[in-house]
């Protein structure tokens, strides 16, 4: 990997995280280190990623992680790789703090219009209980938008996962699809209001306002004599404005939340803790936190999706389907990722803030910060 690719990762230097500065050179290249010119700092080439101080070749973690993905179970792996059960699930674990933090970078650094939402829970068993999984998705997109894991199936639980929609959104006609659980009205109320300071003079907390044109529908299932009754009711927008999502967003149909049951049962087949019947208990709440970021940024980056295939017209020849990940039906990327770009993308921290007050930075420091312009 060239140098001018590389940024700094040590969360004091002033230079972390800014790559094509000139100020990343090569320390070993035989042991792959990188030295930053401004903190005088070495690093390894793998810092960063899924791999740092892995001894294992990369190649065998990305077929462990490959098959866990899709569901293949941990004591097969074992029979099948000779490696220790504690080394496979730290390595899963080691995978969905990678994700994680990607997940969270790619929210703050990109806004989408929306359209339509659809958010759900999933109940997970443990050996101590149950354990809750609160999902959002873009329905014209299929994109996992981000999710929340709780003991409590509490306003905590899905205002976390409303804070991560509310990053991702742009001030747009917004449709809400949720089900029959009323915490979700109050939490996506509250999530999408905007803060406007008070004049001068004035003070007091800044006036929060609700966004304009955000609806909220909800889709009430219940049974009685063994028939199952839907009932669809608008909470909040005009039916009109309704109508025009649904039909920009999904084509036809009605008010619904098939997409995000869709994404669920991916979810259920691929983890087997998820299952309605199972004897795979999950056991800690941090690995099921880790399993649902590995499964949803190998959902939106490395998934070719059905449904979000265009037809290619090719002349007189026809036509040929494009196939597309939900990743990049959002634009959020220009191809199909594999599971090693993934895995080996780093995460840069974020940007040097200055200082106010007091003190100053050595003179050593301040003459290599004027040397790469920072």
């Amino acid at each position: 990997m060239s140098s001018t690719q590389l940024f700094c990762p040590n969360i004091e230097c002033p230079a972390r995280g800014q790559v094509g500065k000139k100020n990343i050179g090569v320390h070993d290249q035989k042991k792959k280190r990188y030295i930053c010119h401004v903190c005088e700092r070495t690093f390894s080439a793998s810092k960063g990623t899924l791999f740092y101080r892995l001894r294992t070749e990369p190649k065998t973690v990305l077929l462990v992680i490959a098959l866990l993905v899709y569901g293949c179970p941990v004591q097969a792996i074992v029979q099948a790789f000779g490696i220790d059960e504690r080394t496979v699930r730290n390595w899963w674990q080691r995978a969905g703090v990678h994700c994680q933090t990607f997940h969270e970078c790619l929210l703050d650094q990109n806004q989408l219009e929306l359209g339509q939402v659809q958010a759900d829970e999933i109940k997970a068993r443990t050996q101590k209980g149950s354990i809750w999984m609160a999902m959002a998705m873009m329905v014209s997109t299929r994109l996992w938008l981000g999710g929340a894991v709780s003991t409590n199936r509490d306003t905590s639980l899905l205002q976390e996962m409303a804070g991560q929609v509310r990053k991702i959104a742009l001030c747009r006609p917004l449709l809400i699809a949720v089900d029959g659980l009323n915490t979700y009205l109050s939490v996506f109320r509250d999530a999408f209001r905007t803060g406007i300071p008070r004049s001068k003079g004035q003070t007091g907390r800044m006036t929060l306002v609700e966004w304009p044109n955000i609806a909220i529908v909800q889709v009430i299932k219940s049974k009685r004599a063994g028939l199952l009754n839907i009932k669809r009711v608008i909470v909040q927008g005009q039916q009109t404005m309704i109508e025009q999502i649904i039909r920009a967003t999904q084509g036809k149909g009605m008010i619904n939340t098939a997409y995000i049951e869709r994404l669920n049962a991916t979810f259920r087949q691929r983890l087997a803790c998820l299952f309605r019947r199972t004897r795979h208990l999950a056991r800690h709440q941090m690995t099921l936190q880790a399993s649902m970021y590995v499964l949803g940024c190998v959902y939106n980056f490395c998934d070719f999706h059905k449904s979000l295939r265009l037809r290619l017209s090719v002349g007189w020849h026809g036509f040929r389907w494009v196939q597309r990940t939900p990743a990049l039906a959002a634009h959020l990327t220009d191809h199909c990722w594999s599971l090693e770009e993934l895995f080996t993308t780093k995460t840069p921290p974020p940007p040097w803030i200055k200082k106010q007050g007091r003190g100053r930075l050595p003179n050593r420091l301040l003459f290599r910060m004027s040397r790469y312009a920072f």
